[in-house]
């Protein structure tokens, strides 16, 4: 697996992740670790400040899919089938962190555990999901 083509692929390849700013901090097989940088636009509820959770459930989407791809060949398709995203905590003003491990690998499904925190607390959990994707084989 080229993992540095797969990072470019996390950051520059897909304009929904591009426009969230999302940044591959580590891939290796079977792990994703992704992080968002903290925008004042991400803010859902200006009165605590917190994340929206459409970005903390976007970030979990993502990484736990990313983690799936790097046990794949690149020209496998991945497409999530279910995902569980629970809310822990407000995410505060501040850049936004995933991790992911495969829990399972089929040929056809993976599943996927990811745990979310903020910048300088990673032992802090602000949500934690479970995700399930399609793996689609190409050639």
């Amino acid at each position: 697996m080229d993992y540095a083509k797969m990072a470019e692929l996390v950051e520059h390849g897909l304009p929904f992740h591009e426009l969230l700013g999302i940044k591959a901090v580590e891939l290796r097989e079977g792990y994703a670790k992704l992080c968002v940088p903290f925008r004042p636009e991400l803010i859902g509820d200006p009165r605590r400040p917190a994340l929206h959770g459409g970005v903390i459930s976007t970030l979990v989407d993502v990484c736990g899919g990313f983690a799936i791809w790097t046990r794949c060949a690149m020209d496998d398709k991945i497409a999530t089938i279910d995902i569980s995203v629970d809310y822990l905590r407000p995410a505060p003003a501040a850049d936004l962190y995933a991790e992911a491990d495969v829990r399972l690998l089929g040929n056809r499904v993976g599943n996927a555990h990811v745990v979310v925190w903020s910048a300088g607390a990673p032992e802090v959990h602000l949500a934690e999901g479970r995700a399930v994707y399609n793996i689609r084989r190409g050639k």
